[in-house]
């Protein structure tokens, strides 16, 4: 048995923590089954993959919560220099 990291639990528990009062609006699975696709109503995305640990080479489970980009437009700060002194 392998133990997982404090910190890859607490990243877990906060990405799945996320869902509450989500509506799920459509879930997708791999065929080979390592990758489970959770569509919220929101556009967020939760993805749970198994991954093969390069150090262990062991399967660990990842859960992570894609968000929709922010559309907002910043615009860059312009700074003219006149010639003179």
């Amino acid at each position: 048995m392998s133990v997982t990291p404090v910190q890859d639990l607490r990243r877990i528990a906060e990405a799945v923590g996320q869902l509450r009062g989500q509506t799920v609006q459509e879930v997708e699975i791999r065929s080979d089954c390592r990758q489970l696709r959770v569509t919220l109503s929101d556009g967020q995305l939760l993805l749970v993959s198994v991954l093969l640990d390069h150090e262990t080479g062991k399967p660990r489970l990842d859960v992570d919560l894609l968000r929709e980009a922010a559309e907002e437009v910043h615009r860059q700060l312009e700074v003219r220099f006149e010639g003179g002194h």
